[in-house]
Parts: structure tokens; sequence; C-alpha cells
């Protein structure tokens, strides 16, 4: 039974909590937060087996982007540990902010587009890829310290975010706390919408979000089977992966005991309001997105995981000063199956307006 079964009449008493607020949603915000939970990552398999057999047919999706990653790393200390990236081009900054399970090397084959535009900035979130592994909790909080630390210790002023996945949560939240450092902001697969309790999530999806979010199962399936890096990366790619590719993601993880920040961001996914923390920090950036006159660029793809067809509506709506382009068909990891498309339309976008700092 394929994983967009309709289910939003089961949530026609569903409310979600802001602080000590709660408020009923309304029709629209509740078919695309069950958008959302039926096309997670780990619904994947069951929903694009046509979109997969399409792409091996389509000559446009079976082109193979580069295995290779040919830049030069750098480093730079925030809060004494590491944290690495790479660097192309000059101008004002474009910082590239990874999501979970990646690094940098998934922007690889975006990068050579942007590089005429600015100075392309692709870092390693710290735990990942080759950044340090300082002894935190890895929470959401954590890595945006981090990230704000890197982007203060490097000077990046009037800065272009391209984000993804949990990239773009923790880009959305730097924008809404300094949004006259932020020129503009593109992202993909991003975190835009609350979630419902997991009992309303089709049972595939649920049951195995319980499990990843119960200390001991999910210790074992994501830190000693390695589960996100061994299956969910290919889960969220249209093409085959090769070796060589796979190889890069495992980099920095084939040890178990380098596996916590994979382990700790499926548990900082706000879920019916938990944790409350980060429930919170989502409404922040959230209610930022809907006033802020910073330019905007939403890309998708069908069918999408993070971002189908509903939300990119809702955030046509929903969204101040947004603009949205279609790049093919695709899951998430969309750097991997449309890199040129991506970076196209971001370098594009970027062309036919005058990017300013929101006021």
């Amino acid at each position: 039974m394929p994983l967009r079964e309709p289910i939003a009449s089961l949530l026609s008493g569903f409310v979600l909590s802001s602080g000590a607020t709660w408020r009923r949603l309304d029709n629209a915000i509740l078919s695309v937060s069950v958008a959302v939970a039926i096309l997670l990552v780990i619904g994947m398999v069951g929903m694009t087996s046509d979109a997969r057999a399409r792409s091996r047919q389509n000559p446009e999706t079976t082109v193979l982007p580069g295995a290779t990653f040919p830049y030069k790393s750098h480093f730079v200390i925030v809060y004494g540990s590491k944290m690495h990236y790479v660097e192309e081009g000059k101008g004002d900054p474009i910082l590239l902010i990874h999501g979970n399970p990646s690094s940098c090397y998934m922007w690889r084959n975006v990068i050579p587009y942007l590089k005429p535009h600015g100075r392309v900035i692709a870092l390693d979130l710290i735990g990942f890829g080759k950044s340090g592994r300082p002894h935190i909790e890895y929470r959401f909080v954590d890595h945006y310290r981090y990230l704000e630390g890197f982007i203060n210790q490097l000077k990046l002023r009037n800065v272009t975010l391209v984000l993804h996945d949990w990239g773009s949560a923790l880009g959305f939240y730097y924008a809404s706390q300094h949004p006259d450092n932020v020129k503009a902001m593109a992202f993909f697969e991003a975190l835009l919408m609350p979630l419902p309790k997991l009992e309303l999530w089709p049972k595939q999806s649920g049951d195995a979000f319980r499990s990843y979010r119960t200390p001991t199962v999910g210790w074992h399936l994501i830190v000693d089977d390695n589960e996100f890096i061994e299956k969910r990366v290919q889960e969220g790619v249209l093409r085959h992966l090769s070796k060589e590719e796979l190889d890069h993601y495992r980099a920095g993880f084939e040890r178990p005991q380098y596996r916590k920040p994979l382990w700790r961001w499926p548990n900082e996914l706000p879920i019916d309001g938990e944790p409350a923390d980060v429930a919170a920090i989502q409404m922040k950036y959230l209610a930022f997105l809907g006033t802020s006159a910073v330019p905007k660029l939403l890309l998708y793809a069908k069918p999408g995981v993070l971002a189908p067809k509903p939300i990119v509506e809702w955030s046509k709506q929903n969204i101040k000063n947004v603009e949205t382009d279609y790049v093919g068909e695709g899951l998430h990891h969309l750097q991997e199956d449309h890199p040129a498309e991506i970076g196209k339309a971001i370098a594009g976008w970027m062309d036919r307006r005058t990017i300013v700092p929101a006021e």
C-alpha cells in the first residue's frame, strides 16, 4: 500500500504546542503536516518505485554526477574543536549547510555553479565529516552554537544561505537571530512544518521513528548497525550511488563511537511538540519566514520527501518573498540526483534579482 494514504481525517482534533500556547491547526496546515509525516525518509521505498524506474529510463536523471571531491580542506577552531570546510570563489559568502547523514561532500557538484557568484563555503557540521568530535550531546542547540561560532570565526557578512534537511532548520534559526547578516536564503527538502504524534503516522513510518526515538533500540539501529549511512543515504536518492560515493558518506562514521551525531538528529525532530525546546525554535523561525522580506528560493522535486507539492503550495501562501523552482524527479538528497539543476536554479535566481539584506 502506498505511503501517501490520505489520513487527514484522523487529525481533526490535532493541536500543536508552542511553548505554553496551544492552537488548533487549520485544514491547510493539517494537510501539509500530514504530508511531511507520511513522506519521511523511512517511508520512501514503498512510494518511490515508479520514480526510480523512470529515473533509470530517463537519460537526464541517469547521467552520473562526479564522485570525486576536488576541493582543498580548510579548518577553523570553534569552541576548542576544529570545523572543516571547503571554499571556492570570491565575493560575498554563500554558505552551504548540510543535514543528516551528510557532510560538505554532498555539495561537491553544486559548488561549481555557485562559484562565479561569490565565496562559496561548504562546511561540515560539528561531529560530521572531517570536523571534530567534541564530547557534547549534539542536540540542535549544540549544532547551532557551533554554526554561529563558525560564522563568527570566519567573519562572514552579508551571507546567502543554501540549506538542506537539518541544515535548513539551523540556517532558518540563524537568520531569525541575525537578520541583518543574511542576504538571501535558498533551501530544499527543508524542515518547514511541525509533525503530528506518531500514532497518527502511517504504520511503517511511525514504527520506525518510534524505534529511533526509543533509547536502546534506536542506538542499536543507528550506532551499532549504522543504518542511516548504510540504508538511508541510498533511500534518499533515485539513482544508484557508486561504492566510491558511499565510501565518502561512510568516512568519519567508520567506528560506532563516532555515530552519536547521527543518532541524535531523529531524536531532535519536533513531533507533537517534543522536544519542547526544538519545537519552540521551529515556531520562532517559521514566524520569521512568514514576516521577513529577505529573498527566499524554495527548490522542490517530485515526489520529494520533506517538501512535496502540498508544502510547496502552502509555502507560496505563508512564506514572505519566496520564489519556487522545480528541479525534477527526486526524493530527499536532491544534490545527488540534480546538482546541475540546483546550481543553475540558485545562480539564475541570484542573477535576476538584486539581493539585499533584510531590514
